[in-house]
């Protein structure tokens, strides 16, 4: 990893250890924690009254994605379920709720605060089928051929090797296997440069594919079927996007 990769790194996990640590603080006041600021286009109102109102208010309260991937990514009874960058869990909490006791859902971050915030939202939810790892999501410390559905809001854009990230997704996928994600896209006409001038990385701006680009780095990964549907704007050219694609099964 570059030097300046190193500090790209370093400079997201910074931003949302913060965000951990304010919640976390904002838990103890008489109102309960408020939510991180971000603007309409990010957080937790991308999630339906009935989703929020029947989780920890502190994993609401932390949530800073761009969409809402448990409401994509058509998630069933008994699925194992993985949620890249799973920040204070809002969704792995949705997710153990969808898939059942049969099922398992699995979060994977990097930021220290946001595992501690996001193991006690799931005591508070009392959520037995979850489970939160350590790890980076370009080396997911999953077996391969695991997992049934990946899914990640808003984080793989903060990926300083989007391709190892890809190729990962793909390894711990079981043939058949899928993602529904929710992530920042930028219109294919957007050189990086103008991208980083639309927003800072950390913001989920200035390290965003290009549409081309994202179908390209996943079809490389080897997965087909890839969709990717914009559904609303961050920004000048940049939009939140719903991208599926599915883990080839073995031909019968």
């Amino acid at each position: 990893m570059t030097e300046q990769s190193t500090d790209l790194r370093e400079t997201v996990r910074m931003r949302y250890a913060a965000a951990a640590v304010q919640v976390s603080e904002g838990g103890t006041a008489c109102c309960g924690p408020q939510p991180v600021e971000v603007d309409e286009n990010f957080g937790s109102t991308l999630y339906a009254a009935d989703e929020r109102d029947a989780l920890p208010a502190e994993a609401v309260a932390a949530s800073l994605g761009c969409g809402n991937p448990t409401a994509v990514a058509e998630l069933r009874e008994g699925d194992r379920v993985l949620d890249l960058g799973s920040g204070g869990g809002i969704d792995v909490l949705l997710s153990a709720r969808r898939v059942g006791p049969t099922g398992k859902a699995y979060g994977l971050d990097m930021t220290d605060e946001m595992l501690q915030l996001a193991l006690g939202n799931a005591r508070k939810a009392g959520a037995t089928n979850v489970e939160f790892l350590k790890g980076t999501i370009e080396s997911i410390p999953l077996p391969a051929d695991t997992i049934d559905v990946v899914i990640s809001n808003c984080v793989i854009n903060l990926s300083v090797d989007k391709p190892a990230v890809f190729a990962e997704t793909f390894r711990v996928l079981r043939p058949g296997g899928r993602i529904g994600v929710s992530d920042v896209v930028a219109d294919d006409t957007l050189t990086p440069k103008q991208r980083a001038e639309r927003g800072d990385y950390a913001g989920c701006i200035a390290g965003a594919l290009s549409f081309a680009e994202y179908r390209q780095g996943l079809e490389t990964a080897g997965f087909t079927d890839v969709e990717i549907t914009p559904t609303h704007p961050v920004a000048d050219g940049m939009h939140s996007a719903i991208v599926h694609a599915t883990k080839p099964a073995p031909a019968q």
